[in-house]
């Protein structure tokens, strides 16, 4: 068992590593030139030099209102998602440049090899490192917190970043909610309540 978890950690520090330098590798804008798909959705890439109103207009917005138009939210659900747009320049953060990012990096899209682990299913673009994190946390990976020490050693993340992980969570919640219904209610209100007190 001790041979095995000590694996396994080099393997997510390994990991960590080696996502720290895909993102750092850079992207031209945040977007891409070509259109996406998020699981079965159409993902907006079109390219902007600004991530707050890229994340609003291109990840945040079309998915509170299909949620919304399914049942998924009530309208204080969507009211609460609309402040915390109204004030993402002020919630996002310092200012990063766009990285070249998975863009759907849950746990089930990381594959474990016996030295570290290989990414599939990427909806890849130009976006904010924190995002790819921030999906980490959001269905659990097996030794994150290695994979952070090593992502902090290649590359520190900026101040705050732990307080902005709901508000980088707030997509895929928005995604979920969209395809799974009122199931995933409850989660997206807690991610924009916690996001607005960032």
């Amino acid at each position: 068992m001790g041979a095995r978890h000590s694996r396994q950690r080099v393997a997510a520090r390994r990991f960590g590593a080696r996502l720290a330098r895909m993102h750092d590798a850079g992207a031209e804008s945040f977007g891409a030139d070509w259109s996406g798909y998020i699981g079965p959705l159409p993902l907006d890439n079109t390219p902007s030099t600004d991530w707050s109103e890229f994340y609003a207009r291109r990840r945040l917005l079309p998915y509170l209102r299909r949620a919304s138009d399914v049942g998924a939210l009530r309208p204080a659900d969507v009211a609460l998602v609309e402040r915390v747009i109204e004030r993402l320049p002020e919630l996002a953060g310092p200012s990063e440049p766009p990285a070249r990012i998975h863009g759907d990096l849950w746990s089930g899209n990381v594959l474990w090899q016996p030295d570290t682990a290989t990414v599939i299913d990427p909806a890849a673009h130009g976006g904010h490192r924190e995002t790819d994190l921030a999906m980490l946390a959001l269905f659990g990976l097996p030794h994150l917190e290695e994979v952070l020490a090593a992502y902090q050693e290649e590359t520190p993340l900026a101040d705050g970043w732990r307080q902005r992980v709901p508000l980088h969570q707030l997509h895929p919640l928005l995604v979920h909610a969209a395809l799974f219904g009122s199931g995933y209610r409850a989660a997206t209100r807690d991610a924009a309540k916690a996001a607005l007190r960032g």
